[in-house]
């Protein structure tokens, strides 16, 4: 999914830059891109990033999908079962250790970017990389405002979009499924994505809240 190059949405992604250049590091910077599937998380990710090595900042993207858990893990409560997505798609472990306290306060930035492809469910360890002192960690991904992952993140985002426009874009993504939010074969992710707001309120956790219904003109609500 790619957003087309606009003024503004350049206006905002320059706003948001300017922001995350002005943070403080601890030695490291820590910034969350959340949302629901189809949102448009990596590609703002991947906007940011590109905006901030422009200001001469060293960034590292990843993204939580770098750290699944195996399938039959992910589908213990069921393959259908919206608990299961939300509670065990992410072996949460892992993506502290491995990438998320490496860049917390005093860490030793020794990271690991991914350890595992979802898509052929099979471990892949990246090489571990040294990330110097001022680097600015960006993740992007779902249930990032979850309450064992909240605390980690000098700044964050919530991209707040209909979910029929999510899910038209996953098919659109992945040339495949159902654009409908009550077709059966979405009540894994739909609901599942419901119980992660109503428990951790992503909205409120975020620093920032941006609607992204419409990808030219994304705009700022707090």
């Amino acid at each position: 999914m790619q957003s087309p190059a606009n003024p503004p949405r350049q206006a905002l992604l320059e706003q948001l830059a300017a922001e995350v250049d002005a943070l403080p590091a601890d030695p490291y910077v820590r910034i969350g891109i959340d949302g629901v599937d189809g949102a448009g998380k990596s590609v703002l990710a991947g906007e940011l990033t590109t905006a901030l090595r422009a200001r001469g900042r060293t960034v590292v993207h990843a993204s939580i999908d770098g750290f699944h858990h195996p399938r039959a893990l992910r589908h213990a409560r069921g393959s259908r079962d919206p608990e299961g997505f939300y509670r065990d798609s992410y072996d949460l472990t892992a993506f502290q250790e491995q990438l998320l306290d490496p860049f917390a306060p005093r860490g030793h930035g020794r990271h690991r970017t991914h350890v595992f492809d979802a898509r052929t469910d099979t471990a892949d360890l990246a090489e571990q990389q040294q990330a110097v002192p001022d680097t600015i960690l960006i993740v992007d991904g779902i249930f990032l405002h979850r309450p064992e992952l909240r605390g980690y993140w000098t700044w964050s985002l919530w991209l707040e979009v209909d979910r029929a426009t999510t899910l038209q874009r996953c098919v659109a993504r992945d040339g495949s499924g159902s654009p409908d939010p009550a077709d059966a074969s979405n009540r894994r992710y739909v609901e599942g994505q419901q119980l992660y707001v109503r428990e951790a309120a992503p909205q409120l956790q975020a620093t920032h809240v941006v609607d992204n219904n419409d990808l030219t003109r994304p705009v700022s609500l707090r």
